[in-house]
């Protein structure tokens, strides 16, 4: 079925995602298909889960080895996570190994489908803006506080001792690699704390899920979001595509993989040239050639072709991608105008933390109010039981998820207040929360940008920097400090993950509520997985030893505590705190105004999402492949139209996947070898 965006696009971005979706077709009934293969529609299935819980504890360790111990490729810094693709891709290749010689043994593409989302959570929840950035912060505070920073008198107090490692001896192997995790007194000493979290952190999904069930059918069925990001497992499993049929496909498969064995080799052996995909040294960043002020003021702007990213780009619609690359140079202007006017004096200018904030929450509020009718009709309902809610092949049905969101919360409060958090501080920052992730959410489902980082545009930064801390209390700061582990970033953010996993259940024709059950098992588990992954390999290399460089354990570790040292010491000023208000301010208006351009001018070029995302880490490296996405589309739709673009997906899917597969591979072999390899990314 066609999706069309609830606002106009663009130029031609609403029939071109049309025609993106509409190659994604529904699976074929069960009757369809040879009696011999598995059913088409079987998706949670007992074996599909236990494959998907058996394959976890490996993928978070390989995770957490290439993000922290390694810093070799990234996977959970963009939208698509490489090493799940590679997981999908080798189970794919399995499977037909098993359907040609023992059929009846084989995995229908559901239950292929339900191990990709579970696998895609639980690396969410273990990755670099989850549990790799909590580990270290639990342990930090107390193994390198000391007379002379303040912290043992400033901060320790305040902070609870049932969330925090603060045994001597456990702290100093874990630092320096001298014990392991398996000795009683270790496990004993992060044992607590990570049960508490755990339980914190699945309490935070459920609630995630039970606002994805009720948003579910407005987004899905009435305003039929496009989810960009779904169509690569979609296609690479579909029994009506046959994708693998494709030579378009499989040309991309062999440019992509040649390109990336050629550089694997070449990163080994030096006298092999690299090809200049990717930036390599200072020569391949912008700034680099330009010196003269005020011009030199863009800050760092690396050029890079990143093919994955070229092909990832092509399943955005026209104006988005438009959107990315120009404002990722508005942002670069603004910079260049306050160093001509000297505006770049004023501590924090050009707000660019607070104006992203401002445009998060601007595409939240939209996105609730064009779900106004759908929400209020459910909300009016909640307790009207004779009122019919057509909620029966929901997840939950709506009661129960609206009970599910006061429980949860409830919860949260719960624990927040016995750790000593105010009331008010509680109900303030989780509802900033809560509409981050609506907002990063239904960017993912109406739009799927390649990444939405937020670096430091959290809660925990905003209030603090519209409000001032001065007359905060401690504890509020201190908890703040710890939910820095979940709010740094939200590039790994596992709400979207589940919106799109509902999606995969529909387009697969399998059944929502063992899908959530099946979800809340990966999110559970995935979390024990990140926490034992993190811990285990701070021992085993020493968490301020032999962490590969920049060494983000002690960066991430570190940052919290060294803010929360500075919001005590020096507080904002109110001028400070005003112009963060404005920022906030200018981000949200502007937003708006793009959103009401776009409803009522069709030719309006701009989209809000990219100026929200392209202020981002990741948008930095991609802007130069999301400008060569959005030449290319432009082109294939200008001179062959929507047939065009469609005949050519199959080549930009074959790109993606082989890259993730080779690069994958390039990883795993390092970690085999322990030497360094290739990272295709970033």
């Amino acid at each position: 079925m066609p999706a069309v965006s609830p606002t106009p696009p663009s130029g031609p971005s609403s029939s071109e995602q049309s025609a993106a979706n509409a190659s994604v077709s529904t699976f074929s009934k069960p009757e369809d298909q040879d009696s011999s293969g598995p059913s088409s529609n079987k998706m949670v299935t007992l074996r599909a889960v236990l494959l998907a819980l058996v394959l976890m504890p490996f993928n978070a360790y390989w995770v957490v080895m290439m993000e922290v111990t390694r810093y070799q490729g990234h996977p959970t810094t963009i939208s698509v996570f490489f090493n799940v693709v590679f997981l999908f891709s080798t189970l794919i290749l399995i499977n037909g190994l098993v359907r040609r010689f023992l059929p009846k043994l084989a995995f229908a593409p559901g239950e292929l489908l339900t191990v990709y989302i579970m696998l895609a959570l639980g690396t969410a929840i273990t990755g670099h803006d989850m549990i790799e950035v909590l580990t270290p912060i639990l342990a930090h505070v107390h193994r390198f506080a000391t007379p002379e920073n303040g912290w043992l008198t400033e901060i320790i107090p305040h902070l609870p001792k049932w969330l925090t490692v603060s045994d001597k001896a456990a702290l100093d192997e874990f630092y320096l690699g001298t014990g392991n995790l398996y000795k009683a007194n270790n496990i004993n000493a992060w044992m607590r704390p990570i049960l508490w979290w755990t339980a914190f952190l699945s309490t935070l999904c459920f609630v995630m899920l039970c606002i994805n069930t009720i948003l579910r059918k407005q987004w899905t069925e009435s305003e039929r979001l496009a989810y960009p990001l779904v169509q690569l497992p979609l296609e690479l499993v579909n029994p009506k595509t046959q994708i693998f049929s494709s030579r378009l496909f499989w040309y991309g498969v062999a440019i992509s993989a040649i390109l990336e064995l050629w550089n694997g080799l070449a990163f080994l052996y030096p006298s092999i040239p690299m090809l200049p995909l990717k930036r390599f040294g200072p020569m391949q960043d912008l700034n680099t050639y330009i010196t003269t002020p005020p011009w030199n003021a863009i800050g760092w702007t690396p050029i890079a072709v990143y093919p994955f990213g070229v092909a990832l780009g092509m399943l955005l619609p026209v104006d988005l991608l438009f959107s990315c690359w120009f404002f990722a140079w508005v942002w670069r202007l603004e910079a260049v105008i306050g160093a001509m006017y000297a505006f770049n004096d004023t501590p924090g200018f050009p707000y660019t933390e607070s104006q992203s904030f401002g445009c998060y929450i601007g595409l939240a509020l939209f996105a609730l109010w064009t779900s106004r009718s759908r929400l209020i009709f459910i909300v009016s309902s909640l307790f009207k039981p004779k009122v019919d809610l057509q909620d029966s092949h929901e997840a939950l049905s709506y009661r129960t998820a609206a009970a599910g969101i006061v429980l949860g919360c409830s919860g949260i409060f719960l624990f927040c207040h016995v750790a000593g958090m105010s009331s008010m501080m509680i109900l303030i920052f989780f509802a900033i929360y809560f509409t981050l992730a609506i907002a990063i959410t239904r960017m993912r489902a109406e739009l799927g940008p390649p990444a939405h980082d937020m670096h430091h545009a959290g809660p925990d930064s905003i209030i603090t920097s519209v409000a001032g801390t001065g007359h905060m209390g401690r504890t509020d700061l201190g908890m703040f400090s710890l939910f820095y582990g979940f709010n740094r970033a939200y590039r790994s953010h596992p709400m979207p993950i589940q919106l799109e996993a509902y999606k995969i259940t529909e387009r697969a024709g399998g059944k929502y509520r063992p899908m959530f059950v099946a979800m809340m098992l990966a999110i559970v588990f995935g979390a024990l997985c990140g926490f034992w992954a993190n811990i285990d390999q701070g021992y085993r290399y020493g968490a301020s030893v032999k962490i590969a460089p920049p060494n983000v354990m002690m960066i991430f570790g570190s940052e919290p505590w060294l803010r929360m040292k500075g919001w005590i010491a020096t507080p904002l000023s109110i001028q400070q705190q005003m112009n963060n208000r404005t920022a906030i301010g200018i981000g949200l208006c502007f937003t708006l105004l793009m959103n009401m351009l776009r409803m009522r001018l069709p030719w309006f070029p701009f989209h809000p999402v990219g100026y929200a995302v392209s202020s981002s880490w990741s948008l930095s490296l991609l802007w130069l492949p999301l400008l060569i996405a959005w030449a290319i589309k432009m082109s294939l739709l200008r001179y062959g139209g929507l047939r065009a673009y469609r005949q050519a997906l199959p080549f930009f899917f074959g790109v993606i996947m082989a890259e993730c597969v080779i690069g994958s591979i390039w990883a795993l072999i390092g970690i085999a070898f322990k030497i360094p390899t290739y990272a295709f990314w970033p």
